[in-house]
């Protein structure tokens, strides 16, 4: 029962978020690069920690001029659109091409799938949470979700050894 709720969960979160991506087409081509997925998102949050430390400044000065208010917009759309691209990454490269249903009858597996859907649902939640604030709380938890999830999608051994190269 709980795989069947994981499993209607995540297709409506697909289907909630549904619309043109760039993340990666849906053919079947073998071309993944999971690692530069994760490289990815680690730039948008920074871009969007970026973006919120410019709007606030933006948003403090006194006497704006227009070219001021012009880049308050600028930031907060790229404040936006990078927070929007974490959750294309997230929902549509991670949880509908990479992270594979589990086999009801194959239960050792179901831990491991339960923890990469919740992480990945964590990191669309904080992403809309950092569209909706300047809270840079919203991208330290990002990227703590982050971290977690590329260690339960590659496991240790990989992240240790690629981080000492």
């Amino acid at each position: 029962m709980r795989n069947i709720i994981v499993f209607m969960f995540a297709l409506l979160v697909m289907a909630g978020f549904y619309s043109k991506s760039s993340a990666h087409c849906e053919v079947p081509c073998g071309i993944y690069d999971d690692e530069m997925r994760i490289h990815m998102i680690k730039e948008d949050i920074l871009t969007i920690e970026k973006a919120i430390q410019k709007i606030k400044e933006l948003s403090a000065k006194k006497n704006k001029t227009p070219k001021d208010y012009n880049q308050l917009v600028r930031w907060i759309d790229t404040k936006e659109k990078h927070a929007k691209r974490i959750q294309e990454i997230a929902w549509q490269y991670f949880l509908t091409q990479r992270v594979k249903p589990v086999d009801a009858h194959h239960h050792q597996n179901t831990e491991t799938y339960l923890q990469k859907v919740t992480l990945l649902h964590q990191m669309l939640f904080y992403a809309m949470k950092a569209k909706q604030n300047v809270d840079t709380k919203y991208t330290d938890i990002l990227r703590e979700v982050l971290e977690k999830f590329e260690k339960a999608y590659f496991g240790k051994a990989h992240i240790e050894e690629h981080h000492h190269h």
